[in-house]
């Protein structure tokens, strides 16, 4: 059953929006209608503040009803790729990717955020870090907008080290962090050397093995697409992965998603965790966290390239089959504003501020003090993530912790499921790949007479 959280909120006016064109058929409200909004996200501690903080948009727009629709992350995928490809009004505002976005609006299945944008005073969409508005956008027009952007780091507990007497390098490779894993684990007193997801799904595991096959040398396919899930590359650094979580990973790993890992590290019962950079605002937040203070950041590892951060966003798009698409960009609007960075800082802390998405962020005096171990890092990460070159050899697709093609929803789900049954023992990983390459060669089959 869904978590749905309603709350009532407020309508502001939407002529100045209509009179220049942003909506073609989204209701207009008159002062004494109500409409309900109804908005599916993903469920983590960023979503959950801003649910939190509702009632301040509640203030200003009595006429809006808010729906949410909690969603852990494979769920909402699901979810809402089916509600939105089919065209159901179920939701009016949903949480999607730079996976998603441009995929999606050369489908029709978004809206053209354009319109709503010009005309919103001081929502400036040029505040927006250029990487993730250009991921977020087709044939040079928006069509979702960003909540927060990260890539990836490696999260270690700086206690655990110094008590070792292990110096964190400033580039980590994975060869380094195995050591440290080594060396850290304590299964007995309830400590995993780290914490790597393990659970199914290409929003899952795939998320940071596929970085780790990328530095390794790996690649999906080549130029020809050719698949390449069983060269030497890409099972060297399966093995790699599976054995380290294996020997020295969290218990039921297997299981274990970005949710799980986050609960280890902030409970103190990991050591080190490789994974997004938004999770700062778990740890760092007492209410959520036994390790403030005690966290390490240090890039995400690397083995033969240079870097191996992902890009990521979540973001909020309006399905072209809302029938409340003016009150739905009233919030959506809301939710990724200036306006609503700061009021997070100020009620519930710095360390909530949804990262990665404004320049201006940044510029914030109380953020920038606030994010000083992390903050530079995740910008630097962000920067130096390649999606139009994330391989050492070439290759025919982009993306860096997912292929943007259509299939590998599908796809990366499949493959995800042979290594997350390598993670828990249920097969080799040489079986694994050798069924993964049988899916992404059928894939590859079809490109290939596209061309």
């Amino acid at each position: 059953m869904h978590n749905r959280a309603r709350i009532g909120g407020v309508f502001a006016a939407v002529l100045a929006c209509v009179a220049s064109g942003c909506s073609s058929d989204g209701l207009l409200l008159s002062r004494d209608d109500t409409v309900t909004v109804s908005i599916a996200i993903v469920e983590n501690a960023q979503m959950r503040d801003a649910i939190s903080l509702a009632s301040e948009f509640e203030k200003e727009n009595p006429n809006i009803e808010l729906e949410f629709v909690l969603l852990s992350e494979n769920e909402a995928r699901e979810t809402i790729a089916t509600a939105v490809s089919t065209a159901a009004d179920d939701f009016d505002v949903v949480m999607i990717s730079n996976y998603e976005t441009e995929q999606w609006a050369e489908n029709g299945w978004l809206r053209d955020l354009s319109g709503y944008i010009r005309a919103t005073p001081g929502y400036d969409v040029d505040d927006f870090i250029p990487s993730l508005r250009q991921s977020l956008s087709y044939d040079g027009a928006m069509y979702s907008v960003p909540f927060y952007g990260e890539s990836s780091f490696l999260m270690y507990r700086r206690d655990l080290f110094d008590a070792a007497g292990i110096a964190m390098p400033e580039q980590p490779t994975w060869d380094q962090v195995g050591e440290f894993a080594s060396r850290l684990d304590d299964k007995p007193n309830g400590l995993s050397g780290i914490c790597l997801r393990g659970k199914p799904g290409w929003g899952e595991v795939l998320a940071p093995l596929d970085t780790v096959i990328n530095t390794f040398g790996g690649r999906w396919y080549d130029e020809q697409w050719n698949a390449q899930l069983t060269s030497p590359e890409v099972t060297r650094a399966v093995d790699f992965y599976v054995d380290l979580v294996r020997r020295y990973g969290q218990p039921g790993a297997a299981t274990s998603g970005y949710l799980e890992c986050a609960t280890e590290l902030a409970h103190g019962r990991t050591a080190m965790w490789y994974d997004a950079t938004a999770a700062v605002s778990m740890l760092e937040d007492p209410q959520t966290s036994e390790v403030v203070g005690k966290i390490g950041y240090a890039p995400a590892p690397v083995m033969y390239s240079e870097h191996s951060g992902w890009l990521y966003t979540w973001s909020l798009g309006i399905p072209a089959s809302s029938r409340n698409a003016d009150a739905a960009w009233e919030f959506a609007s809301w939710m990724t504003s200036k306006e609503y960075i700061r009021m997070v800082g100020e009620r519930l802390g710095w360390a909530h501020v949804p990262p990665g998405s404004r320049i201006s962020t940044y510029e914030i005096p109380e953020y920038e003090a606030a994010s000083v171990a992390y903050g530079p890092l995740t910008l630097a990460a962000m920067e130096a993530a390649n999606p139009d070159q994330p391989t050492l050899l070439p290759v025919p697709y982009n993306g860096v912790q997912f292929l943007t093609i259509p299939e590998f929803d599908v796809l990366g789900n499949r493959v995800s499921q042979q290594i997350s049954d390598a993670i828990a023992g249920r097969k080799a990983v040489g079986d694994a790949l050798v069924q993964a390459q049988g899916y992404a060669a059928a894939v590859g089959d079809t490109h290939r007479t596209q061309r």
